[in-house]
């Protein structure tokens, strides 16, 4: 494998490792192996207690600012010290100041302050700089590029997409060298926004090599025996974009006579609210709430389970999905999906043939639907075996890796494309 010529790409995300940014390790991950040299720089450092297999596979050296700039207040001075006699530091300045006039936060501030410890303490041989999501980072990614002068890039996934203003959004993707956007409904959007061919369409693609298909067929459940239930499954974080609570109450209406269980996988800070919404709706020993997990308990996990379920929703002031990975995961293992129609979910999930859809914000179609799968195993088996078609043919890492490697201007990002395929393949 040929290396791309140059120094590194200092990689700018919200905080390092994130059990609920796996497709950004895994990303990190195959782009070290295509050569990539990379740095992370993390605006926060990490808050979950465990890690996914993947975080240990990223050889990158990783940078922290600070997340709070009155936690380090001499660093902070340090670098202002040193970076505001550099010619370029007007043009940063400037461009602060007329975001903070449209935005005047603390949060604003705390980005500029993250942008001249970035800045003053960037290693020499990093070459151009990557951010991933289009609020914060980005932000501090755009700021220090204009101080140090350099080229800089974005990755776009969801909330950032759909809660960030519209003139910042517009005025990132004219600075920017190049944008990508990881389902087709953000892709638009912000193609709208942006200079003709600023923005790309790439999935994030699932490593079918971590996630080989189950080794054998399912049981055929139906619901019917208490002593057997049909098992549920559902990974989310437990904020208001994924809609737990309309999956709580589509539970609720579920039929009697129906035995089922769930296993619900991810942490929140809804967490405790909505336990107490499943005590008060009758549910609450029925599921099982099992918190934040590393990937191989998801993946196994999602092989113990009968069918999978999302209830994702657009959240008051406009957050939403993306494409959710856990539902390319749960595709990749033969699990049949249920999901709602909302962003970037239907062009994982044709309804009806990889999987059933239904509308958001709506408990009694959930209900008809699940109803109507716990019911039918042998309708279940062919979503799931559509789905895993389905991921394998659009959705594998190895294609959609390879439109972001030649982004970055890597050599031989065809051949290492064939190399993971054939990885994947065997095993």
């Amino acid at each position: 494998m040929q290396r791309a010529a140059g120094g590194r790409v200092a990689f700018v995300l919200k905080g390092w490792p994130r059990l609920s940014e796996t497709f950004i390790a895994q990303e990190i991950a195959a782009l070290e192996r295509r050569g990539l040299a990379i740095l992370i720089v993390a605006l926060r450092r990490p808050t979950d207690a465990r890690r996914h297999p993947v975080h240990d596979e990223v050889r990158a050296e990783v940078r922290y600012l600070p997340e709070y700039l009155s936690r380090e207040p001499l660093r902070v001075l340090r670098a202002w010290r040193a970076v505001r006699r550099w010619p370029t530091y007007r043009a940063a300045r400037a461009r602060w100041l007329a975001d903070l006039a449209r935005d005047p936060t603390p949060n604003r501030v705390r980005r500029f302050g993250q942008a001249l410890v970035l800045a003053a303490e960037l290693p020499p041989d990093v070459e151009r700089l990557h951010a991933h999501f289009l609020h914060t980072p980005a932000s501090v990614a755009r700021y220090g590029a204009i101080l140090r002068g350099l080229a800089w890039s974005c990755s776009t996934h969801a909330k950032d997409v759909w809660t960030t203003p519209a003139w910042e959004k517009r005025e990132k993707l004219a600075d920017c060298a190049w944008a990508v956007a990881c389902n087709a409904a953000a892709y638009e959007h912000l193609a709208a926004l942006a200079p003709p061919g600023r923005v790309a369409l790439v999935y994030h693609g699932l490593d079918l090599a971590r996630f080989p298909p189950p080794p054998a067929a399912r049981p055929p459940r139906d619901a019917s025996d208490p002593r057997d239930p049909v098992r549920l499954l559902s990974v989310a974080r437990l904020v208001e974009k994924k809609g737990t609570d309309v999956l709580l109450e589509a539970l609720a209406q579920l039929p009697r006579d129906l035995h089922w269980r769930l296993e619900h996988i991810g942490g929140g800070p809804l967490a405790a609210r909505l336990a107490r919404r499943a005590r008060r709706l009758g549910i609450a020993d029925r599921i099982d709430w099992r918190g934040p997990r590393a990937q191989p308990e998801v993946l196994a996990a999602y092989r113990a389970a009968d069918l999978f379920v999302l209830a994702s929703r657009i959240a008051p002031g406009g957050d939403r999905d993306g494409l959710p990975n856990v539902l390319l995961e749960a595709a990749s293992q033969r699990l049949a999906c249920v999901a709602t129609r909302v962003a970037g979910i239907p062009e994982l999930l044709e309804d009806g043939v990889s999987g059933v859809l239904v509308p958001a914000e709506a408990p009694a179609a959930l209900a008809e639907a699940l109803a109507s799968l716990m019911r039918d195993p042998l309708r279940r088996a062919r979503l799931g075996a559509a789905a895993r078609r389905r991921v394998e043919t659009r959705f594998a890492l190895a294609p959609n890796l390879e439109r972001l490697a030649a982004r970055f201007g890597l050599a031989g990002a065809q051949s290492e494309a064939r190399v993971c395929a054939s990885r994947s393949m065997r095993r």
